[in-house]
């Protein structure tokens, strides 16, 4: 199977997530000691008046929240472990070895995979713990104490069902003029083995990284009639050379 990964945006993110942590840092650093530095004697009370308390504290626990939200939020997606892509590689061992297998060149379609039948717009979501769909709603089980460190990590788990139909119509677009006709699967992955999913009938299939856990991705793909533009393997390495044009 063919693997291309667009390192570049992966380091990028990985450098940005690190940068932020360590500004929100400085920040509420440098906002205790505005606050508390003429308590300790490191700063002088006459120099500060009112103002800086009351407009330049606020404004630096705003900068500092702001930050450290969009800094954690950026390490759970290009930071912690297990690497989404890493699962889906290691998920897909023993597939055709004509398929493709790309991650981070077409967003909002973070991974994408083309085999003999057809293409998957694959949607990870890194969340452990009970993760319960119903009715077309998607929800996390957790006790008071687990919902509160979750609000700290900001690792909601937001609605899957419609980021997967986002990028498998993304994927559609890209291929419209090639062939329309070529089916394009949307498929949520959840790529944490502490993950435990628990789900009534979604409208967008969800499914383990894993392959040893039911239902995996690797079943999914298999378990699909081979598309039929794809009917030979001529036709498939034919559409995966034209479909790399888009990934430059």
């Amino acid at each position: 199977m063919r693997i291309a990964t667009n390192e570049q945006i992966v380091e990028s993110n990985k450098k940005t997530a690190t940068r932020l942590f360590f500004f929100s840092l400085l920040i509420l650093l440098a906002g205790f000691l505005l606050a508390n530095g003429s308590a300790f004697g490191l700063i002088d009370p006459e120099l500060i008046d009112g103002a800086v308390y009351l407009f330049g504290m606020p404004l630096i626990l705003l900068v500092g929240f702001i930050t450290t939200m969009i800094s954690v939020r950026m390490t759970n997606i290009w930071v912690r472990v297990p690497r989404p892509e890493d699962a889906i590689e290691e998920g897909l061992k023993g597939i055709s070895n004509k398929s493709a297998l790309y991650h981070y060149f077409h967003l909002p379609a973070r991974h994408v995979l083309i085999c003999p039948q057809g293409i998957f717009a694959i949607v990870t979501r890194f969340q452990d713990g009970k993760i319960v769909a119903k009715n077309g709603r998607w929800r996390i089980k957790r006790n008071i104490i687990s919902q509160i460190l979750s609000a700290f990590r900001f690792d909601s788990l937001g609605d899957p069902q419609i980021d997967a139909e986002d990028a498998a119509d993304h994927i559609r677009y890209l291929i419209e003029d090639y062939d329309p006709d070529i089916p394009v699967y949307p498929v949520i992955v959840f790529h944490d083995p502490r993950a435990e999913l628990f789900l009534d009938d979604p409208d967008i299939p969800a499914v383990y990284a894993d392959p040893k856990r039911e239902p995996n991705l690797r079943d999914y793909v298999r378990d699909k009639d081979r598309a039929e533009q794809f009917d030979t393997n001529e036709k498939l390495t034919a559409f995966i050379t034209e479909f790399e044009e888009y990934t430059v």
